[in-house]
């Protein structure tokens, strides 16, 4: 453990376990139930809070927050085309949860399989259709961890948008496709998107275009050679000017447009409202409650690096507990930044012990640092 601050001098034995998934080893719920376990095993008292930020496992975290929460499957497009089983959330309140990951995700694309030019996000437009048959008229779209990169169009045509090309035909998938738009009509939208509401939580809060949109910053993670990443830049930038004649300009600009490959911008066309995701989701689960009272919040994920604060749960975790005076600790998989200014202290598990696998180990390896942690809080108080 690395100590960066004046640490846990006066935390009561009370510690409020909010982690984010650690991406590819364990979902939020588990991560929140192993440091629990760890906090228990110091003879300190747990509660539980996993959190997200609008990227995978967002669905998860909602549901078991919202007592009377359910699911349902269907099948929908894919990010390559083919139809996968994607699941559509529907919380006790009667909002309607869609995880863009789950129809349109990176995870459901084998590396071989990558095809960044043609991915597309029509399958979270197909899930949007389905809550709006249903009767949702409250509808949480979280757009992290994408596959695509064609500024949400797949998404859009789903919902009823007509983008024609030259000849008057639809344009076909992906983001290479926005190169022979030529007009976008949206007068076919679904009849239920005038009359509802629908909040888009946003994983990171960059615009469509430029050095920190989807194309520059994201294609190349999907697959996207640097001649593949110019021209899906040149496609969004396209679609931009073809929106902006459409009579809807500057919403590339919004922070978030650029979240799931542009999916932001297209469902800020249809007058989604993009949120920050991880903001929007620790108020859901009730975040502030949880830790008034407590002594220490115990946050992490899988990486801790200065993107954790452009947005993420972490983060948003930090800020809460520094506003009620409370400790707030970051235990991740790795800590490449240790970031003082937002966790009084880092701990990383692939430094915690060396002759542990820290992503086959991650559970047992959270409980051990947790424990510690509520532990070292106890000897401060002691002298």
């Amino acid at each position: 453990m690395r100590r960066l601050a004046d640490p846990l001098l006066s935390a009561p034995p009370v510690a409020v376990c909010a982690p984010n998934a650690f991406k590819g080893t364990l979902s939020a719920r588990d991560a929140a139930t192993a440091l629990a376990l760890g906090v228990g095993d110091a003879g300190a008292r747990a509660i539980v809070v996993p959190v997200a930020d609008g990227g995978d496992g967002t669905l998860d975290v909602l549901l078991a927050a919202r007592p009377g929460s359910s699911i349902t499957r269907h099948w929908v497009t894919g990010p390559n085309g083919t139809s996968v089983n994607a699941r559509l959330g529907r919380l006790g309140t009667g909002a309607a949860v869609v995880e863009l990951a789950e129809a349109s995700g990176l995870r459901l694309v084998r590396p071989a399989e990558f095809d960044v030019l043609h991915a597309t996000s029509r399958g979270t437009g197909e899930l949007i259709r389905l809550a709006l048959d249903a009767g949702h008229r409250d509808i949480v779209v979280g757009v992290g961890g994408s596959a695509c990169t064609d500024g949400g169009a797949g998404l859009l045509q789903a919902l009823g948008a007509h983008l024609t090309d030259a000849r008057g035909s639809e344009i076909g998938s992906g983001g290479v496709a926005l190169e022979d738009l030529v007009s976008i009509d949206l007068s076919d939208m679904h009849p239920a998107l005038s009359s509802c509401s629908i909040q888009v939580a946003c994983d990171i809060r960059s615009p469509l275009l430029g050095p920190e949109g989807p194309a520059r910053m994201f294609a190349a993670q999907k697959g996207a050679d640097p001649g593949e990443v110019q021209r899906l830049e040149r496609a969004l930038e396209h679609f931009v000017t073809v929106v902006t004649a459409s009579g809807h300009s500057d919403l590339d600009r919004l922070p978030g447009a650029g979240a799931a490959g542009g999916c932001g911008f297209g469902l800020a066309l249809i007058g989604a409202r993009l949120v920050p995701g991880a903001q929007l989701v620790c108020d859901m689960v009730g975040l502030d409650s949880a830790l008034e009272g407590a002594g220490m919040a115990i946050t992490g994920e899988g990486r801790l690096d200065d993107q954790t604060r452009t947005g993420k749960a972490p983060a948003e975790v930090a800020v809460r507990a520094r506003a009620l005076g409370i400790t707030c600790i970051a235990i991740c998989g790795t800590v490449v930044d240790p970031l003082p200014d937002l966790f009084d202290a880092a701990i990383s598990l692939d430094g915690l012990d060396p002759g542990v696998d820290p992503k086959r180990h991650a559970a047992a390896l959270l409980r051990r640092a947790a424990a510690r942690v509520m532990r070292g809080a106890h000897s401060a108080r002691a002298q």
